[in-house]
């Protein structure tokens, strides 16, 4: 889960909230970023379905960090630069980085979420390791970190939490083929995926019985309203996730339980909804293991390990 927008428009320079919620509200599907699910409230409620017991891949993931992490590092050239994207609350990197061979290594987060990188950073500062947070997007972000980088040692980008998942396929390659370009020869990639598993488990991960999901999806609407002058009646909203078997996705939306009018006034919207439609708001890609290292070679990397537990996998690739 979760940071990109759902498929739409490719930007040339990052677009503005209302731009976004403008520009997406009115096409066909109606649509919503995913990134803007991660305000304040969103991303502590992102941290509740990653302790809730039908949203495994965190959990998953962390028990691989924990066996695995030292062979990792073991296969990787001597590394100066560790660079999370999307670091949540930086658990899964003091995991990571618990076995790092080196003490002299700067850690670098890269989030739009202030709130996602204040907590990563305060729980990363308490290590020996050097903290630097950069509010910005993933591809800013990397470009920015290897302009600055100094080029002694190598770097080590990590995209944990199965967060690639929430590119559509061309968005995969673009995505990628940026981190390539970002890093250079010799650098490496750690790269968390979620895999494809039974259609009633997945839906429990994106539907859960508590409804800490369901609010997390809806929370987007209060953001709208407070942040956008809104008046999204976030009651006439249900929360809906779907498998598509064909695309191997989860699909979350937004139902409008009845017809009705939203008027969202910084983004001079005005639109009427139907009952029954729906405003797409996240995809998560799921992927079979045989198909990551295609996807990586694509994008200039070369696998050099791979770990897998209960459908997950870290998979670590280095550049050419």
């Amino acid at each position: 889960m979760r940071h990109s927008a759902v498929p739409g428009r490719s930007e040339a320079t990052e677009p503005s909230f209302a731009d976004d919620v403008g520009y997406y509200l009115t096409q066909t599907p109606r649509q919503l970023p995913s990134r803007y699910l991660y305000d304040e409230l969103g991303s502590s409620l992102f941290e509740a379905i990653c302790r809730l017991p039908w949203y495994r891949i965190t959990s998953t993931e962390q028990r691989l960090l924990q066996t695995h992490a030292a062979a990792m590092f073991a296969r990787v050239k001597p590394i100066s630069t560790v660079v999370e994207l999307g670091p949540g609350s930086g658990e899964k990197l003091i995991t990571l980085m618990a076995a790092s061979p080196r003490r002299d290594v700067t850690v670098h987060l890269v989030d739009i979420s202030s709130a996602a990188l204040a907590k990563a950073t305060m729980a990363i500062a308490t290590s020996a390791f050097t903290v630097v947070a950069h509010q910005t997007t993933y591809q800013e972000g990397l470009t920015r970190i290897g302009r600055a980088n100094a080029p002694a040692g190598h770097t080590l980008a990590v995209f944990l939490g199965s967060n690639i998942g929430n590119f559509d396929p061309p968005g995969v390659d673009a995505f990628l083929r940026g981190v390539r370009e970002a890093l250079g020869a010799g650098d490496a990639l750690l790269l968390g995926t979620d895999l494809v598993k039974p259609e009633h488990d997945l839906l429990l991960a994106y539907d859960d019985p508590l409804g800490v999901t369901a609010a997390f999806n809806r929370n987007l609407l209060v953001r709208v309203n407070r942040e956008l002058d809104g008046d999204f009646d976030v009651s006439q909203f249900a929360h809906e996730a779907v498998w598509n078997a064909s695309a191997s996705r989860v699909e979350m939306h937004l139902v409008s339980r009845r017809r009705q009018r939203v008027r969202v006034r910084a983004a001079h919207l005005d639109v009427i909804f139907e009952a029954g439609e729906r405003i797409w708001t996240e995809s998560s890609y799921k992927y079979r293991a045989e198909d990551l290292a295609p996807v990586l070679e694509r994008a200039g990397f070369r696998v050099i390990g791979q770990w897998m537990e209960d459908t997950f996998a870290l998979t670590l690739a280095e550049t050419g």
